[in-house]
């Protein structure tokens, strides 16, 4: 890897580099590092291989890099990829990547959130949102997750995460169904979306922050992700939701001029994108479309993901209560 880090260094003028590159934490999907190089130091988004190979991936991508430039023309506070010849996504000897100014702001663990964070990330959730809505058809693949098989490899591979998915069998499958019927009955609407705005994806540096992991940004339905995201910032992540940081999340994006929704337990049904990113997982631990070094991760998220699952039925009734009060 190390030659690759210097010609990257070399071909795109950021002087040579002066020490290894250091691996940083957070991304489940692609692997990032902080370069440190004669003109300065940057963050380096190498893209997994084989989310590339996708049909879609190349499009997925250039559709965020519109967006994150109309992002940028709207002065919201995120940290965009530099452009090299005129492009944000650079390959080279076959690896695609991104390179970023660095920026020297932390991620805050769960329990470090307060509901002036929550607010601050309302708000500009709500700015985000207002740069380009549109009443229009939302649209989401039906999931048809092949809960059987995944299980019958489980079984010959992995006994422990087996016995797991088993357990929560019943719970899994009826989000799924859930989950597709609530996306038929969604409002027409889409607005520009991050789509993974969670705790992770923010850097702080004293008060303030920048919005980081933009490769996801798409059109999607504004209430979903204001659910979603609430949810995040609220504590899900931890299986620990406070009610507090639930109401300050949304209560500022409504200020903020958000719309909100009518009807809160459709969206309940809808968020269920968790069972994508299980299925995802349960393959990797399986070792199918993966390196050997992502099988540990895919096990770990496997178990985060189900434990998830089982909190947010657990919490239904909570998670309603709280957001009966804040409806259009």
């Amino acid at each position: 890897m190390e030659p690759l880090f210097a010609e990257i260094c070399r071909r795109y003028g950021l002087g040579e580099l002066e020490c290894s590159p250091v691996p940083l934490t957070g991304g489940f999907m692609h692997k990032m590092y902080a370069l440190s190089a004669a003109r300065g130091r940057y963050a380096l988004k190498l893209l997994n291989p084989h989310v590339m190979r996708r049909a879609t991936a190349m499009a997925n991508y250039r559709t965020a890099e519109r967006l994150e430039t109309l992002l940028e023309e709207h002065r919201l506070p995120i940290l965009p990829a530099l452009e090299f010849g005129g492009r944000k996504m650079q390959e080279l000897d076959g690896r695609f990547f991104y390179l970023f100014d660095w920026y020297g702001g932390t991620a805050l663990k769960g329990v470090e959130v307060a509901p002036e964070h929550c607010r601050k990330i309302g708000r500009v959730l709500a700015r985000i949102h207002a740069v380009d809505r549109k009443e229009a058809p939302f649209e989401r693949e039906k999931m048809h997750i092949d809960w059987e098989s995944l299980a019958g490899a489980l079984r010959r591979e992995n006994e422990e995460l087996y016995r797991l998915l088993q357990e929560n069998r019943g719970i899994l499958e009826q989000s799924e169904r859930n989950g597709n019927q609530a996306a038929e009955r969604m409002p027409p609407l889409l607005a520009v979306c991050h789509r993974d705005m969670d705790c992770k994806n923010v850097l702080w540096r004293g008060g303030e922050f920048r919005i980081i992991d933009l490769e996801c940004l798409g059109y999607w339905h504004p209430f979903l992700e204001l659910y979603e995201t609430a949810l995040c910032w609220a504590g899900y992540e931890e299986c620990r939701l406070e009610p507090e940081l639930l109401c300050a999340f949304v209560a500022s994006y409504a200020e903020a001029g958000g719309k909100l929704p009518a009807d809160w337990e459709l969206l309940y049904d809808a968020d269920c994108g968790r069972l994508e990113w299980l299925e995802y997982n349960l393959r990797r631990a399986l070792g199918v479309d993966c390196g050997a070094d992502e099988r540990e991760i895919g096990v770990g998220e496997v178990r985060a993901t189900i434990a998830h699952a089982a909190y947010y039925h657990r919490m239904k009734s909570i998670i309603l209560d709280c957001l009966l009060r804040y409806s259009q």
